[in-house]
Formats: structure tokens, C-alpha cells, sequence
């Protein structure tokens, strides 16, 4: 396991010192929405626009529409809380280095959406089952296996099921706890970001992670590394009676 680096190290730094007003959150966002509740280093420099169907954020651009109902990306520099619907998506599923699966994976995943005439979306998707290490909560590509998907737009774009080595399925809503980054996409990447939301939901013990993480990739490879914009995600939830639409209830069953 490499060091963690001096940025990282201050990026931790600022976040038990400072803090935010807005880590007390007792309200889950709607399916679709975010909330800001932190930020490390500097903390974000832009906050995303739209720009017609995409969105930018100072140099960071996505390069393909969300999915429908997807909340806005996270800027590099910030922390969300953010609620996802179910969305429908071509997976493919395999144990081994996930960067060598990313690009083994790309052109069945391609020619997939190509053959059903559906359009390319942002982000790509890798999902880590079982790549914790329990000691210290860093993915290492040894463990578990990992699951690379492309979205659809929308849900009635084709059918669920397999299709040779790509399974079609409709995912569960999920709310994360979410870290927006800038830089080459990888597990050294995610681990620099699983590091930062580890140490706030120590500092925050009425969150809980639930699941594995899962990382967001929104630029391909004519993008150069310091401008690719991404994301790392922690399924979570609330260990207290929160408010929501319908009033008062527990996140803890």
C-alpha cells in the first residue's frame, strides 16, 4: 500500500479543523439532488453550470449527457451528499486489475449501446465488491472482484437481460456520500478520495457507509489527466431518525 501523499495528509488537515455547517444534515435529499456538506484542500474553485445537455465547472467539462434524473457531478474540491434513482445499465463483471478490465471492457460495453442505437452517457461507471482492505479501507485490486457499466439515458431504451457477456439490469435508488477529483482515474485516485470521506465520517458518526464504493469517470482518453473529472462514492445512510417528505423516520433498520 503506497504512502499517502503530502496533499492528501492537508486535505485531511483542513477537514477536522475547519469543518463545515453544513455536515449537520438531517434532511435526505430527493432522488436527484445534492447537498453540499464539506470540502478539502482549497475546496472547489467553480461550481457546475449546465451547458445545454452537459456540464462544465471551471476547465472540467463532461463530455456525454447524465443519465435523466441523476444529480449535478461534484466539483474537485467538494464533498455531497447526494440521493440517485434507479437507472437502467449494460454491465460486465470480472475479478483482477480494474484498469486493465477498463479497457478490455470498453468496446464490448460500446458496441452493446451501438447495436440497441442508444446514445453514449456519462459517467462510467466501476463498481469495487470486495476490494476493502478491513485494516485500513483502501480498495486493493487483489480482493473481490469489480463491475464497469454504461448508462442509459432512460429506462425504456432497450431491454433488461443478458446479452452475450454484458448483463442489463435496473439498478436500486442509493444515496452516497460523494468526493469530486480531478486527475488520472485509477485505484490510486479512489483511494486518495476513500481516504478523505473515511476520515469525515469518522468526524461524523451519525453517517454510516452501507456498501462498497463505487467510482465515476465523466472524460475518456483525449482528455488529458490533469483535466479528468471524476468522482468517489460511499453508499450511506443515517443512524438517526431524520425528516423527510413524509415525516419523521429511522435510516437504521
Amino acid at each position: 500500500m503506497e504512502p499517502l501523499s503530502t496533499n492528501i495528509l492537508v486535505a485531511i488537515a483542513i477537514i477536522l479543523i475547519q469543518g463545515s455547517p453544513q455536515t449537520r444534515v438531517s434532511v435526505l435529499p430527493p432522488a436527484g439532488e445534492c447537498v453540499r456538506i464539506g470540502s478539502y484542500g482549497n475546496g472547489p474553485s467553480a461550481e457546475p453550470t449546465r451547458d445545454g445537455e452537459l456540464w462544465r465547472c471551471g476547465r472540467f467539462q463532461i463530455e456525454a449527457p447524465l443519465p435523466i434524473g441523476y444529480p449535478a457531478p461534484t466539483p474537485p474540491g467538494a464533498i455531497d451528499l447526494k440521493s440517485y434513482p434507479s437507472v437502467r445499465r449494460a454491465e460486465i463483471s470480472a475479478k483482477g486489475n480494474p484498469s486493465i478490465g477498463m479497457f478490455s471492457s470498453f468496446f464490448p460495453l460500446f458496441n452493446h449501446i451501438k447495436s440497441r442505437e442508444i446514445a453514449m452517457t456519462s459517467p462510467v461507471e466501476m463498481d469495487y465488491r470486495g476490494m476493502l482492505e478491513k485494516n485500513s479501507n483502501q480498495l486493493n485490486d487483489q480482493n473481490g472482484s469489480w463491475t464497469m457499466s454504461f448508462l442509459y439515458r432512460t429506462s425504456d431504451m432497450g431491454p433488461t437481460g443478458a446479452d452475450g457477456v454484458i448483463n442489463v439490469v435496473d439498478t436500486a435508488p442509493v444515496t452516497v456520500l460523494s468526493i469530486g477529483l480531478n486527475g488520472p482515474y485509477g485505484i490510486k485516485k479512489a483511494n486518495e478520495g476513500l481516504t478523505i470521506l473515511n476520515t469525515w465520517l469518522k468526524e461524523h458518526p451519525i453517517w454510516h457507509a452501507t456498501g462498497d464504493p463505487r467510482t465515476f469517470s465523466y472524460n475518456g482518453p483525449a482528455i488529458r489527466n490533469a483535466d479528468k473529472w471524476g468522482e468517489v462514492q460511499l453508499p450511506i445512510e443515517l443512524i438517526s431518525p431524520v425528516l423527510s417528505p413524509h415525516g419523521p423516520q429511522s435510516t437504521s433498520d
